[in-house]
């Protein structure tokens, strides 16, 4: 009785936690593409505008450094060159291509207009003006 109930404890939760991962996901749609697509693009930009504030603030303190160790007489060494800081500027969001509707893009309709209804009982002969053969 212990065995079961100890091999019970063991593999319950292993099978409750493993069922779920051989599970698929569905493809994600071209609206969630678009949508994870700009979610990054703006994490990007959130990136950069960071890396522009740190590298503003990390001049400032090496520009406040320099500044008190000349007002204590002590030397101060060269300044290093480094890159220049660079503003990503404001966010700008992709523009999307237009979607055109469906008839514009020619999926239904025929190129020319229609000049009847496309299904009418007037048999063939009648409306080719001749003899079917």
């Amino acid at each position: 009785m212990r065995t079961a109930t100890l091999l019970t404890v063991i593999c319950l939760p292993i099978i409750c936690v493993s069922g779920p991962a051989f599970g698929a996901l569905p493809p994600p749609t071209d609206q969630a593409k678009a949508q994870a697509a700009a979610v990054k693009a703006k994490s990007d930009w959130g990136e950069k505008v960071a890396a522009y504030k740190l590298c503003r603030e990390q001049d400032r303190v090496a520009d406040r450094y320099r500044a008190n160790l000349n007002d204590s007489a002590k030397a101060a060494s060269p300044r290093a060159v480094t890159p220049t800081c660079v503003d990503p500027g404001p966010f700008v969001a992709e523009a999307k291509p237009e979607a055109k509707p469906l008839e514009a893009a020619g999926a239904h309709s025929p190129p020319m207009t229609a000049t009847s209804p496309h299904n009418t009982d007037a048999p063939h002969a009648e409306l080719t003006g001749g003899v079917k053969k």
